[in-house]
């Protein structure tokens, strides 16, 4: 992706937002693998499996201390897992992370269609996350949205840009 041509200053930081948009388009792509990975992996995995790999995993941490901020919400987080939820995580994990990497794909072939799909789709579950962070709290959620809002961002300003450029050829 070339820097629209311009005058002076105004060139760099549109360079400088093509990096950041090829980056936050990297890392949604290896986001969308690492899901699918993880989606593969739940549809093997038993509850009962899952239970005693975190408890061999959280063990040690809860010995030095047992209310181990970290360790105890994520021995909490796997207790009440039934078949049904990780089947339901399985599936949310690799229709999501399968939409990622085509959506990436296809904007790296720059179909203008991809951007419009993934700001579309990123937006949603930007709603879905603050929804979620109503009742959890959980400040990961908070910088997910944040990093989604400057991907949501990053993608108008380059689809713009491309449209802009398509007009002019």
């Amino acid at each position: 992706m070339k820097p629209a041509q311009s005058s002076g200053g105004e060139s760099r930081s549109s360079s400088r937002l093509d990096k950041a948009f090829e980056v936050g388009i990297l890392i949604k792509g290896v986001g969308g693998l690492l899901e699918v990975a993880g989606g593969i992996l739940l549809l093997w995995v038993k509850p009962g499996d899952l239970n005693h790999l975190v408890a061999s995993l959280t063990q040690s941490e809860l010995a030095e201390d047992p209310r181990d901020f970290i360790a105890t919400h994520i021995l909490n987080s796997t207790q009440g897992l039934s078949a049904g939820s990780l089947l339901f995580a399985a599936v949310y994990l690799l229709s999501h992370g399968i939409v990622k990497i085509v959506l990436v794909w296809e904007i790296m072939h720059h179909r203008f269609w991809a951007y419009s799909g993934l700001i579309y789709l990123t937006v949603g579950f930007m709603i879905y996350q603050v929804y979620r962070f109503t009742y959890s709290h959980a400040v990961s959620l908070v910088l997910l949205t944040l990093f989604d809002a400057l991907i949501v961002y990053l993608t108008v300003a380059e689809l713009r840009k491309r449209r802009s450029s398509a007009v002019r050829a």
